[in-house]
């Protein structure tokens, strides 16, 4: 390596490398930027302040979620490894919002918080090329507006042609529970010092976000028959399409309860300790994902609040409480938690808390997720902006291969809109930034047909294996899954089903008969009708044995057939606005007129007046659908 990209060789004996990437932190973006910088044949090195803690589940016991779980799906499509490793350590699999379009399909899947851990840890040992080392990053080595490497508190310098920053909440991290307050990145572990400090001379622009979590109980404590038992899937599926995962064969239950009128006047006691009311925490929290007090705050009119029971792993008696996010005192905690229904003997393994942390607006990076002021530096997950999981494993992923790929002189991976929720995701981080933690919702995208769970392979797996993240067998894996998938298509497409057999299946769904032989794709265009109201049907049965067709197949083959005007439309409306882009908005444009607008939306352009459809789009808080709004009156 070129002397002008490293610190001189003499600072780095302890480690005796010269690393292409080194990835600092060592959370759900770390795990994806270091495994995708590796596997992409850079010497790596991940950096993070424990060992034992690397892909820690902070928060809740569970990946995937409403379009979380389509986020998850992209990142398996495109060689990522959190999917395996989670179906790898599920102890539940749900498909949720099943009663909904196939657009709003999500997979979840309950997780064992200490193996998931332990398998990603596993994961990346087995990784070659990479290196880890235990230490807190507190400096940037930076060279002519170029990264060179990183410092760390032992005063160890690092050389590296990139740097990819992953911290999380760590840095500066402030906990609060009650009026107490102690610096942390988690409970239990050390804030990170001297990044933010740094970055801030190098001429970037921070700002402080906040989260939290609930208090986690003892299972054994709780008297689950005044719950309701949530159950996993009859027929579980799973998130990668791996075949080195399996479906699960036994599951555990999840539960469900409710606060109640007793328990919001306990808490309410405790507000005026409260670092939410009493001006200790002054900076932005979760919308969506806000505090058990924010909740009975700001929804006085409910009487009650539903509270998710979930258990931490296959062994473990600890139970997460979800929906019960705080940072009131203890004391308080305790006793309200006591009052809701099955809690009435609850031990609190360990209290819920607030934690105040810095990020660095996004509108700083290019999609690459490279920083615009240092060159090699890039920044994914939390010290974006965003929360959960999935979002910050994404961004990692798409960090880890762009910093590998401009090593290399190679054109970085920017995922369109119409391609992926992590294009939406980048898309509005970069375009818009936020200002409040950024979750993904699927009302986001403008292309969620497109965008299914059900499909991320088929559109992400040939841009995985040619950057160089799915191997052979993978490729020839997903190349016969497709294959499958289309010979169905035209085998409903041309098949048809007699009469008396047709009527059969029509008659057990309730529906009108048929005088005549029909097409079973046509059959399969009524909404009530699925391809499994003709697993029955001899003809299918045969097929499904001869060529080893599999339910993702037939699934698969079945949304493409029920909702194929849909998918085309949507396609064609994601090519025209992609064309309409450079589409100039008239002047003097009163926006007050289109009432089919939000109100945010005619307020925000009307005072920033975009002179085209490209710029109305980057504005926060201008939706798809205000676009199409708009769109629609200037009669495009």
């Amino acid at each position: 390596m070129s002397a002008k990209y490293i610190v001189p060789r003499e600072t780095c004996d302890m480690l005796n490398v010269d690393y292409d990437v080194v990835v600092v932190g060592g959370g759900h973006a770390g795990v994806e930027a270091a495994s995708a910088a590796a596997r992409l044949g850079k010497t790596t090195l991940l950096v993070t302040m424990n060992l034992q803690t690397i892909a820690q589940m902070s928060c809740n016991p569970a990946m995937g979620g409403i379009a979380k779980g389509q986020i998850l799906r992209e990142i398996d499509a495109l060689g990522g490894v959190s999917a395996l490793v989670a179906d790898k350590t599920a102890i539940q699999f749900r498909m949720l919002n099943r009663s909904k379009g196939p657009a709003m399909w999500s997979p979840r899947v309950q997780s064992d918080r200490m193996r998931y851990a332990e398998e990603m840890r596993l994961t990346l040992e087995r990784t070659p090329k990479l290196d880890f080392f235990q230490d807190m990053v507190t400096d940037l080595e930076v060279e002519k507006g170029k990264v060179v490497g990183v410092s760390t508190s032992m005063g160890v310098k690092i050389p590296a042609r990139k740097v990819i920053l992953t911290n999380g909440t760590f840095l500066n991290g402030l906990i609060h529970i009650g009026d107490k307050q102690f610096g942390g990145g988690r409970s239990g572990e050390r804030a990170s010092k001297g990044i933010t400090e740094r970055l801030v001379d190098l001429g970037f622009e921070a700002g402080r976000m906040k989260t939290g979590t609930p208090p986690r109980v003892d299972g054994r404590s709780l008297d689950y028959s005044k719950m309701e038992e949530q159950r996993g899937d009859e027929y579980p599926g799973k998130f990668s399409y791996s075949s080195e995962s399996t479906t699960l064969i036994k599951q555990r239950s999840c539960y469900i309860t409710y606060t109640n009128e007793q328990v919001h006047e306990a808490l309410k006691e405790g507000f005026d300790r409260s670092p939410m009311f009493n001006g200790a925490i002054d900076s932005t929290g979760p919308r969506y994902c806000p505090s058990v007090e924010e909740k009975i705050n700001r929804f006085a009119h409910k009487n009650r609040h539903q509270i998710f029971v979930e258990p931490e792993g296959w062994e473990t008696v600890e139970v997460y409480v979800n929906g019960f996010s705080t940072s009131l005192p203890e004391e308080v905690q305790a006793r309200a938690l006591r009052l809701i229904p099955g809690f009435e003997n609850a031990k609190i393994f360990r209290p819920g808390y607030a934690i105040e942390y810095d990020y660095f607006p996004p509108t700083q990076l290019f999609h690459s997720l490279e920083t615009r002021l240092v060159d090699g530096l890039y920044f994914a997950g939390q010290i974006n902006g965003t929360t959960g999981y999935e979002e910050a494993a994404c961004q990692g992923l798409m960090a880890g291969i762009n910093a590998a790929r401009s090593i290399d002189e190679l054109e970085a991976v920017i995922l369109d809109r119409s391609e992926a929720y992590i294009g939406v995701l980048i898309d509005d981080l970069i375009q818009k930034g936020t200002k409040e933690p950024y979750r993904m919702f699927t009302s986001r995208a403008e292309y969620r047909i497109i965008l299914r769970q059900d499909n991320a392979d088929e559109r992400l797996t040939p841009k995985g294996y040619e950057i160089g993240l799915i191997d052979e067998g993978r490729w020839k894996d997903f190349q016969e899954k497709q294959s499958k998938t289309e010979f169905l298509q035209n085998w409903f497409t041309n098949h048809s089903i007699e009469r008396d057999e047709a009527n059969a299946v029509l008659k057990r769904h309730g529906l009108s008969q048929v005088n005549q032989k029909l097409k079973i794709a046509k059959l399969l265009a009524r909404p009530q009708l699925g391809v499994r109201s003709f697993m029955h049907y001899k003809p299918l049965k045969d097929v499904v044995d001869k060529h080893n067709i599999k339910a993702e197949n037939l699934e698969q083959a079945e949304i493409a057939l029920k909702y194929a005007g849909y998918i085309g439309k949507e396609k064609e409306n994601a090519s025209k606005l992609s064309r309409l882009e450079s589409l100039s908005i008239p002047k003097g444009l009163d926006y007050s007129k289109l009432a089919s607008m939000s109100l945010e939306a005619r307020e925000k352009l009307g005072k920033l007046k975009p002179s085209n459809i490209k710029e109305a789009k980057a504005i926060s808080g201008v939706s798809p659908a205000d676009i199409s709004v708009l769109l629609v009156y200037m009669g495009r």
